[in-house]
């Protein structure tokens, strides 16, 4: 068996689509990326963690030191309740690199570098709008008129991704978790670091997360829970000042940070980062023709399960490896069998963090007093290592994983 790729048309430039040129340049398949808007997002954007599986997967094709740039190392997790107590700190294996804290706007920059710097065409203003097949390639069809075509097409482009709908047009929508999220970058905290800690702190009312670093610069978010769904632009539409006060007085009576960090934000640099959502752990289908789907738009996992991103570059990276080896179906088939049950795993550990996120107050009173019992169970590091402790071999046969 041998590979029959030799082209690839990527849909989407955010952090997978690129990653995936790249990867699949390593391969040997000449890769182009076709990003809908006109502009590069290289100012938006709050934070994110890469794990150390994430990381991983970047060294696989020589880009790890695209985060290990831009960075800052989160050494454990720290998690308490409303009124201070700790309910538990778990972290990767002592063996394993921290996780990595960065600014989605540092990350996407220093992709884009990297892409550039391999000569990786990325190209914007290319919103699709149809694709069709032929027995020898694949052809896009952008709103601007345009075409390209190639001998396979890959969906990068999000968790409202149109490949997935034309791949499988009765695919489930992304689900609403019960929470709107918002947070911020804080350039002078004025508190003291928490010495690369990240706490997430269960509020009465509501979730605060918040890391402060060695220069005081902080960052925090919090999820708001919330019974009826909002979308990003009703959320956007309330405005910051409002939302500010409402967080305010969510969070009033919890004994963390929150409220300090929360009264020293001023509106401009709030970030409303609207609903938290994830793709449902089984999407029926990733395939179809020449045709598949990586990262959010085949996997999107809560961000509270801290993998979206690391999840999504082992995807780009491993689809690689599987073209790069096999002919683009067999290719398709062994990147799902190897991909498929790692990704449902971290997708339902994220949604059953988003229901501790969104308990009632009977709830919550259960979740503090069973919480920290069950952490010394499971939040040990070799019980985490699964997630982190995840390595791509490129130069393996992905038919022997």
């Amino acid at each position: 068996m041998t590979s029959n790729t030799r082209t690839a048309i990527v849909v989407g430039g955010g952090i997978a689509g690129p990653v995936a040129a790249m990867a699949l340049q390593k391969a040997g398949i000449e890769a182009t990326v076709h990003e809908a808007y006109d502009s590069t997002a290289d100012h938006t954007g709050g934070g994110m963690s890469i794990a150390p599986n994430g990381q991983f997967a970047l060294d696989a094709i020589g880009a790890g030191d695209i985060v290990r740039a831009v960075g800052i190392p989160v050494t454990s997790m720290g998690l308490r309740s409303w009124n201070g107590k700790q309910l538990a700190r778990f972290a990767p294996p002592d063996r394993l690199p921290p996780m990595q804290f960065v600014w989605r706007a540092d990350l996407y920059r220093g992709i884009y570098a990297e892409a550039a710097r391999r000569s990786v065409p990325i190209v914007h203003g290319k919103r699709l709008v149809d694709a069709v097949e032929t027995d020898s390639a694949v052809t896009a069809h952008f709103a601007d008129g345009t075409e390209a075509s190639a001998d396979i097409l890959i969906g990068a482009d999000g968790i409202r991704s149109s490949v997935r709908t034309l791949i499988d047009p009765a695919a489930p929508s992304p689900h609403y978790a019960g929470l709107v999220s918002f947070g911020a970058r804080m350039p002078a905290s004025g508190l003291p670091s928490t010495d690369g800690v990240m706490y997430m702190c269960f509020g009465k009312r509501a979730f605060f997360g918040y890391q402060i670093f060695d220069d005081s610069s902080a960052v925090w978010f919090a999820n708001v829970p919330r019974h009826e769904p909002m979308t990003l632009a009703e959320a956007q539409a309330v405005g910051a000042k409002e939302w500010l006060r409402t967080l305010h007085t969510l969070f009033a009576d919890d004994r963390t940070p929150a409220l300090d960090m929360i009264s020293r934000t001023p509106a401009d640099d709030l970030l409303i980062t609207g609903p938290v959502e994830n793709m449902p752990s089984s999407l029926p289908t990733w395939t179809r023709g020449r045709m598949t789907l990586i990262g959010d738009a085949a996997h999107a996992a809560s961000s509270s399960s801290g993998q979206g991103a690391s999840i999504a570059i082992e995807s780009a990276v491993e689809l690689a490896r599987c073209l790069r080896d096999l002919p683009y179906d067999q290719a398709f088939e062994a990147y799902e069998r190897l991909r498929r049950p790692r990704v449902e795993r971290i997708i339902k550990l994220g949604e059953r963090t988003n229901s501790d996120k969104s308990v009632g107050p009977v709830g919550r009173v259960i979740r503090d007093l069973l919480m920290p019992p069950l952490m010394k169970l499971v939040a040990k590091p070799e019980k985490t290592a699964w997630q982190f402790d995840h390595h791509i071999d490129w130069d393996a046969s992905p038919t022997n994983p």
